[in-house]
């Protein structure tokens, strides 16, 4: 595993995520092109909470001690309890900012880590921590593709009857 690699993709991601969003308004990032489909705002959100609540916790958490029970996890319900939709943007951004910077500290500082070690997780089986680790900077790019794709149909929808074929498939 390449971790220097991983680690620069998780230090690059924060301002990546806020020039994703850079230009909405109010109403675009709250904007659901269905009532269970996620806003930009509540992607934004879920990037930020599970920055603690998921991927830090665990790869650190499974390096410490793989038999330790994770801490479970509900990112739909969440979204629900912690009102995402109605959360403010700049807030969320520089809270993600400074928790993905204690992050990386976290990581570098980390000293020949066992990557091997694995969590037996009772749906999924044995999770290593090197599997989260990887995990972890591709659901950076995972919800970079979602907001392209809200942003997309953001702009689709403001076409009203007009089609975006010529502009190619999405």
């Amino acid at each position: 595993m390449d971790l220097a690699r991983l680690i620069a993709s998780l230090e690059s991601f924060p301002p990546m995520l806020r020039a994703s969003v850079a230009g909405l308004g109010d109403r675009e990032l709250r904007w659901k092109p269905e009532a269970n489909i996620w806003s930009v705002l509540e992607i934004v959100c879920h990037v930020a909470d599970e920055e603690l609540d998921d991927f830090r916790q665990r790869v650190l958490g499974t390096l410490e001690d793989a038999a330790k029970p994770w801490s479970p996890i509900d990112p739909e319900g969440v979204a629900v309890s912690r009102r995402y939709n109605e959360q403010s943007l700049e807030t969320v951004l520089d809270r993600f900012e400074r928790d993905r910077a204690e992050s990386v500290r976290l990581l570098r500082e980390l000293t020949a880590p066992d990557w091997q070690s694995a969590y037996e997780h009772p749906v999924f089986g044995p999770i290593r921590a090197g599997d989260v680790m990887v995990s972890w900077a591709a659901h950076d790019m995972l919800h970079l593709r979602q907001i392209a794709k809200r942003r997309f149909e953001i702009v689709s929808s403001a076409g009203d009857r007009f089609s975006t074929s010529y502009a190619g498939e999405w």
